[in-house]
């Protein structure tokens, strides 16, 4: 028997190999990491909505293989041989080795012949670098209103669109109303033909012809009038019903705090809005029901739209007690604590008003952390630390669960600082 094999060479179609470069990517996770994480050090935050290339060693690629032991019979079938036939002696190489590419010959182009390089997408890149991070201590709360809905099946009906139309049920039904609609006509015709069999069996002059072919006629109008009904009928097509019911979901808002005071410089802003771009991508990748609360402040604080919020280049004096007191009144008005996960990210150089500290220390332990899940503080500055920095490291030793800080000094500790702030807790 003459075996055939078929080797598709088209095009894959659309998510065709989506399975298969799942498995890959997962196989060879610590390499996308890996590489993740260095593109992560080299490029801008605004600049990490893109994919990127990797290179994987060949000694991490190379897959088990079944081989013919010695002694046996075996046919090899060599591709792209075109000098050679069954039967031929082949010499050996001179030198005892191959001529391949392993010569040990030195190479100045930055990926070696064995490695295997492939590209990531924008979203792989992106699932990669947010992995492992997460918002801390996220429970459900009661909801002011469930946005979230779950389907559920409930019955049937006589009415849908053919996508739901359920099979098995249809087809009941219509061998229900063929049975109903043709019972009678069937147990006749049974009937009937016994009749026929009966009068068929006795001899040519006993039978009765003329009843012989009324029976007869009779069959054969019961069989038209049965073979009339419809296999199956719109009447008996029923639908699958779903019911939608609201589901509870977890509602967060995240507030975000800047300082955009004189004493901010502009490499200092920059590192601040590059750390709260960060933080938006991750929210937004990872949270689609979260809102998010924009807040700039020098002597006063202002609420303001996204836009104004990266790229306004308002400025003045410093009072960082000021964008607390207007978060502080945001959560009343609209986030009750009893409702909402309540986060909130705080960027200042440290510089501060000299008795506004102690203020900011008491909103924070008062009024603010009792309400919310997790705050935390970066301080952007190479110089010693100032009074609001020892003000907060009081908040801390109050409410180590709740509150985190670190210090960033230039852009390089951007995402470092970022993933200890929100590294995923184990459990």
């Amino acid at each position: 028997m003459m075996n055939t094999y078929v080797i598709d060479r088209r095009l894959n179609g659309k998510n065709k190999s989506a399975v298969n470069r799942k498995r890959f990517l997962e196989r060879y996770k610590k390499h996308i990491k890996r590489a993740v994480n260095e593109a992560v050090n080299s490029r801008s935050i605004t600049d990490m909505e893109h994919g990127e290339s990797i290179s994987i060693p060949a000694d991490d690629i190379r897959e088990p293989i079944f081989g013919h032991g010695q002694g046996g019979r075996r046919n090899i079938v060599n591709p792209g041989n075109k000098e050679f036939v069954s039967g031929d002696r082949i010499a050996k190489p001179p030198g005892g080795q191959g001529s391949g590419s392993g010569s040990g010959q030195a190479s100045n182009s930055g990926e070696g012949l064995d490695d295997f390089t492939f590209n990531i997408t924008q979203d792989e890149f992106l699932e990669f670098l947010f992995e492992d991070l997460e918002l801390p201590n996220l429970v459900r709360k009661e909801l002011k209103s469930m946005d979230d809905f779950v389907y559920r099946h409930a019955g049937f009906t006589n009415t849908g669109v053919p996508a739901k139309i359920n099979v098995v049920r249809s087809l009941k039904n219509a061998h229900a109303r063929r049975i109903a609609l043709s019972g009678k006509s069937r147990r006749r015709l049974k009937e009937v033909s016994k009749l026929i069999e009966a009068e068929e069996a006795k001899d040519k002059t006993l039978r009765n012809k003329n009843l012989l072919l009324d029976l007869i006629a009779e069959k054969e109008k019961l069989e038209t009038k049965i073979g009339r009904l419809p296999f199956i009928d719109d009447f008996d097509l029923r639908y699958n019903l779903s019911a939608k019911d609201p589901v509870p979901s977890n509602a967060a808002v995240m507030f975000c705090l800047m300082d955009v005071s004189g004493s901010m410089t502009q490499a200092t802003k920059d590192i601040a809005k590059r750390f709260f771009l960060l933080l938006y991508m991750f929210l937004r990748r990872n949270y689609e029901k979260i809102e998010v609360v924009f807040i700039r402040h020098h002597t006063s604080a202002k609420e303001v739209d996204e836009e104004e919020f990266f790229y306004s280049r308002e400025t003045g004096g410093t009072i960082v007690s000021s964008a607390l007191r207007m978060m502080q009144d945001i959560v009343k008005e609209r986030y009750p604590a009893n409702a909402w996960n309540i986060y909130a990210a705080q960027a200042s150089d440290g510089d501060n008003w000299n008795d506004d500290s102690p203020i900011c220390q008491r909103i924070l332990e008062k009024e603010i952390l009792p309400k919310v899940q997790y705050f935390s503080y970066i301080e952007i500055t190479p110089r010693d630390h100032q009074a609001l920095w020892h003000a907060y490291e009081n908040v801390r030793s109050s409410f180590p669960n709740h509150f985190a800080m670190e210090q960033i000094v230039d852009q390089s500790d951007i995402f470092p600082v970022f993933r200890q702030l929100f590294q995923r807790k184990v459990t």
